[in-house]
């Protein structure tokens, strides 16, 4: 009689909490099911912001309450992801300044951001590596391993050469096994970190091919889920099309790069597609209307891609406008922020794979050595800040109505598969 009145219970609470269903709690990691990212059983949408320079400042423990700042302010304007570097390899405060040799001070710094971050209730993806020479890149990765008998003939060997990978490897190891000074939890424990990122904006001018990046994203892809496979992982790229889709090619701005949109997302241990958009850079010599017109083309093709070809989550992981760009205004800012996260609600709303997009940059004041002419203060700029903050409320109302639709199918399954067990019950005796 027990099973029996376990199922009556069961039933009761359901109809007393109408149509809800109660979802198990879940873990708090972010995972992905189809094209869509998942938090404890139900939809994940993000909007949010780069800010590299959160463990730069947090090494120094007198400038921490900075970091503090910019993720107060961002969870004040619905900002529920941040991507910044778990790297800085070699010069001032580097967290690794020699191969497989670390900065604590530096290390600890990292340790405070993740912290803050879960304080706030923001998650993080975090870059292993940089393709360019800002915070060490693969330049310092090659140029370590030539002083110890490497003859490396361009940078791009940071792909190929054996040493290179392995002091690449050794980093990778150790931040997914860093054990935070202020939670108590290992990296590769810890919720709080959304994602990890192979590397800021990977490029291979020296082989256009793609091969070469391509055979070291499966290398990495697997060694990183070798270690951990709590937490998703993305490759870093700005979404240049390659060979695999010579019918996409006519899009890329003019770049050839040695990167491929559709390959490279379509590695195993790859979980998600990233894309970058500077129509500002990229088409520094077109108008307004033109960069605007590319961009809607790049962004809705890099969309149904995600969606037919890769069947994976997407997300604009970089955007901005800069002030230093000629004739700029924050009407212009705010036009371009209301293109990109109209792609992404639109996306989103029709159950596309579009999951949220990351501005470039957040600062908060005091800051100005970072300002690169992309920077968003929010206490300085309300219209763009207000911007920012309906996308947030757009993409919150899409996720509860999403999450209360998949709960009614979990209520309805529920309920036919009690149907099922009545009949196929009825008439016997139930119990010891």
């Amino acid at each position: 009689m027990k099973h029996f009145l376990v199922v009556l219970l069961l039933f009761l609470l359901m109809q007393e909490k109408g149509f809800l269903l109660q979802v198990k709690a879940g873990d708090g990691f972010v995972r992905t099911r189809g094209i869509h990212f998942m938090l404890n059983n139900g939809p994940y949408y993000a909007n949010g912001f780069n800010a590299y320079w959160l463990m730069y400042v947090a090494s120094d423990p007198s400038q921490r309450s900075k970091v503090s700042a910019a993720f107060r302010e961002a969870s004040s304007h619905g900002l529920t992801v941040a991507r910044t570097w778990a790297f800085n390899d070699g010069g001032y405060r580097a967290l690794q300044y020699a191969p497989g040799a670390y900065n604590e001070q530096t290390f600890k710094g990292l340790d405070f951001v993740v912290a803050e971050a879960r304080r706030y209730g923001i998650k993080l993806i975090l870059s292993l590596a940089n393709n360019y020479e800002s915070f060490g890149g693969k330049k310092q990765y090659v140029d370590w391993a030539r002083s110890r008998g490497q003859y490396l003939s361009s940078d791009d060997d940071f792909f190929r050469n054996s040493v290179v990978k392995g002091y690449y490897k050794n980093h990778i190891r150790t931040v997914l096994n860093r054990y935070n000074t202020f939670t108590g939890i290992l990296y590769m424990n810890d919720p709080t970190i959304m994602a990890w990122e192979l590397m800021n904006e990977p490029r291979c001018t020296s082989d256009p091919s793609g091969r070469t990046i391509q055979a070291w994203i499966m290398e990495m892809a697997s060694y990183v889920k070798s270690i951990d496979r709590n937490h998703l992982l993305e490759a870093g790229l700005e979404g240049f099309y390659g060979q695999s889709t010579p019918q996409r090619t006519h899009l890329n701005p003019g770049l050839n790069i040695g990167t491929d949109f559709v390959a490279n997302n379509r590695v195993p241990g790859i979980d998600f597609a990233t894309v970058h958009s500077y129509p500002d850079i990229w088409l520094s010599s077109s108008n307004d209307q033109s960069q605007v017109s590319f961009m809607n083309q790049w962004l809705d093709a890099h969309f149904q891609d995600a969606q037919y070809m890769l069947g994976k989550p997407v997300m604009v992981a970089e955007f901005g406008k800069s002030w230093k760009d000629s004739g700029f205004s924050n009407y212009e800012r705010d036009a371009l922020f209301n293109d990109v996260y109209f792609k992404v609600y639109s996306s989103a709303k029709h159950g596309g794979p579009a999951a949220g997009a990351l501005f470039w940059q957040l600062l908060t004041e005091g800051l100005d050595s970072f300002r690169d002419g992309y920077e968003i203060v929010l206490s300085q700029s309300p219209s763009t800040a207000n911007v920012i903050a309906q996308q947030s409320y757009k993409l919150r109302l899409i996720q509860k109505i999403f999450t209360r639709m998949l709960n009614i199918k979990r209520w309805k399954r529920a309920r036919a598969a009690r149907g099922q067990w009545i009949d196929r019950n009825k008439g016997r005796h139930i119990g010891n």
